[in-house]
């Protein structure tokens, strides 16, 4: 059979059955009757003279997204509006065990305050909650939402920019001296964090406009989201990329003139920084307010490989010189061949090398002292008594010396034409040389300019940002 339960646990059965049944009862009376003359449009005060003082906080749970482009921001948000009701109130020793009532926003009175600069579709975003109410009168509304919300956002230091988007609430039907505002501090305990921005901090303030049109104040109260990107990302993905690709800019300097690469590598370099151009150009907002500092990084990373693009034509210009021309010209070679070679510490090459031996002998053997035709023969070897025959031989040894003499003369005639292209020669190999290393020159003064250039405009431009150290010490350190 069953046990009978104890006496003293029967009595706590009948008594907790007591009180909800009570309870109950209680319940359903008392919604009857504080709703029965309630309307929800009249203002809950017991003086209409008087003003209705609800206060006001925010909870910002996420930042979901801030759009650039639509200057929109997106948040997940709990509003929280405490206000007393002074037609809710009873007295909660006539109604045993109910302490608090839960009414929806139609059955009572709520405060009609919005979000002024919302980009939702629907205006109002806020899901309808329950409105919790005490005996006292003391009614809190807490109702969630995605807020859509214009934002002016100032790119000018992007990727190191801090974005201020301002949270505007407010009544939208009464004034001040119907209802007075009262701003609570921002809640950012339950703050979930977001990979692209850091939350800084969430002030608020509430503030008071006055219109021409109307002696009361309207009051409101604004919260400033206050984000820090975090740079990461975009300086794995865009600044390293165009860092290395301005660096390549320098090796068309280093590239040789012969190589026909040249023009082609600054091309390519110009190109893609084009590329990533348009990459930031397709996130950023379609202003003329302010350009982006990392756009500012591109134009002026751009602006150097065309100057190089530029100077490369000029030193394949001075290294494909036409010799036909003339001589270099004397500013030219002053410039180019004294001047900037000893500021670089650049040397000729060969240059105080001695003359080759071939050509030394080459000058000394058309050197012009020539020996006298008739020393070329020697003396006849004839008897001094043969008169006729020592006649014949001396005519026969003029007719030898004088075609000994035409071949000799011939000779020295072609001599000095090889002597004369050899020194053409010479002279069309030093102009091309001295061009060339004008050529040479110019590249290596246009490598370290544009060295120099390329890193002070890096560090001036990016050091620029007034936060720069900050992202430096928290994203990438």
């Amino acid at each position: 059979g069953t046990r009978n339960p104890p006496p003293r646990s029967r009595y706590l059965y009948i008594l907790v059955f007591i009180l909800w049944s009570e309870q109950g009862p209680h319940q359903r009376f008392l919604l009857k009757e504080l709703l029965r003359d309630y309307n929800p449009m009249e203002r809950p005060v017991a003086n209409d003279s008087q003003a209705l003082t609800v206060h006001f906080s925010f909870t910002l749970i996420q930042v979901m997204d801030v759009d650039e482009k639509n200057q929109i921001l997106t948040t997940n948000a709990w509003l929280q509006m405490q206000w007393y009701d002074h037609y809710l109130q009873w007295n909660q020793s006539e109604y045993p065990g109910v302490k608090n009532l839960r009414f929806t926003p139609d059955q009572v009175w709520t405060p009609d305050i919005l979000l002024y600069n919302s980009a939702h579709d629907k205006f109002d975003a806020t899901f309808k909650t329950n409105v919790l109410v005490n005996s006292s009168g003391f009614c809190e509304y807490l109702p969630p939402g995605i807020f859509v919300s214009t934002c002016n956002v100032d790119v000018k230091w992007f990727p190191f920019d801090i974005q201020r988007c301002e949270l505007k609430f407010g009544s939208w039907t009464f004034d001040g001296w119907l209802l007075d505002i009262q701003m609570k501090e921002a809640d950012v305990s339950g703050y979930m964090s977001n990979g692209e921005w850091d939350l800084m901090e969430v002030p608020g303030g509430r503030n008071e406009v006055f219109y021409d049109c109307c002696a009361e104040p309207y009051p409101d109260v604004t919260f400033v989201v206050t984000l820090r990107r975090r740079t990461l990302f975009y300086a794995l993905n865009l600044l390293v990329p165009c860092v290395l690709l301005s660096s390549m800019t320098l090796l068309v300097f280093l590239l040789p003139a012969n190589s026909g690469e040249k023009i082609s590598l600054g091309i390519t370099v110009l190109l893609s920084l084009t590329v990533f151009m348009l990459m930031v150009a397709e996130i950023m907002p379609a202003t003329s307010d302010s350009v982006p500092l990392i756009g500012q990084y591109f134009a002026s990373t751009m602006v150097i490989v065309g100057m190089s693009v530029v100077a490369t034509v000029i030193v394949l210009q001075f290294h494909h010189h036409s010799l036909n021309s003339g001589q270099m010209p004397r500013w030219v070679h002053l410039v180019l061949l004294q001047w900037v070679p000893w500021f670089l510490r650049m040397k000729r090459p060969g240059e105080g090398a001695e003359p080759t031996l071939a050509r030394s002998q080459l000058e000394t053997l058309v050197s012009p002292d020539p020996e006298p035709a008739g020393t070329a023969t020697g003396p006849c070897s004839l008897e001094p008594g043969d008169g006729r025959s020592a006649a014949l031989q001396s005519h026969s040894g003029m007719i030898r010396s004088a075609a000994v003499d035409n071949q000799l003369q011939a000779l020295l005639t072609e001599v000095q034409f090889l002597v004369e292209r050899v020194r053409e020669q010479d002279r069309q190999l030093n102009l091309a040389e001295q061009w060339q290393f004008a050529a040479a020159v110019i590249d290596r003064l246009c490598l370290v300019g544009f060295s120099v250039f390329n890193i002070i405009c890096t560090i001036a431009i990016l050091m620029a940002a007034p936060n720069f150290g900050i992202a430096l010490s928290k994203d990438f350190l």
